[in-house]
């Protein structure tokens, strides 16, 4: 595959090299069309629904809500975390049982020969 050539409308032009993932390739495709929305919003033939995008992502409440996000990101990774240590302490209780069971001189059924 060869290099992508990109012609921007101030006539330069820039070669991308090409993606080798998908999630590159969507990157690329991101950065294109951010490229394409900042020309025209300086040409000043951005779309009413270009300008209202981009004056929500400068909002106040565009902040609060990404932080927000980013919070219950948080929270989630702590849940999961707290339910794994929780399973740890489960199987470290059951052991200290067992041991106290050995102790008493309880078999385990797992001990019997």
């Amino acid at each position: 595959m060869g290099k992508t050539k990109v012609v921007s409308s101030s006539g330069a032009t820039r070669r991308m090299r090409p993606a080798l993932t998908p999630e590159a390739r969507e990157n690329q495709m991101i950065s294109l069309a951010m490229d394409v929305a900042e020309e025209r919003l300086r040409n000043g033939t951005a779309s009413s629904q270009e300008i209202v995008h981009f004056l929500k992502l400068g909002s106040s409440r565009e902040k609060y809500e990404q932080e927000k996000i980013a919070l219950e990101n948080e929270l989630v990774k702590a849940k999961t975390e707290a339910v794994a240590s929780a399973k740890d302490i489960k199987e470290m209780y059951d052991q200290a049982m067992a041991s106290f069971r050995r102790y008493s001189g309880q078999e385990d059924d797992e001990d019997e020969y």
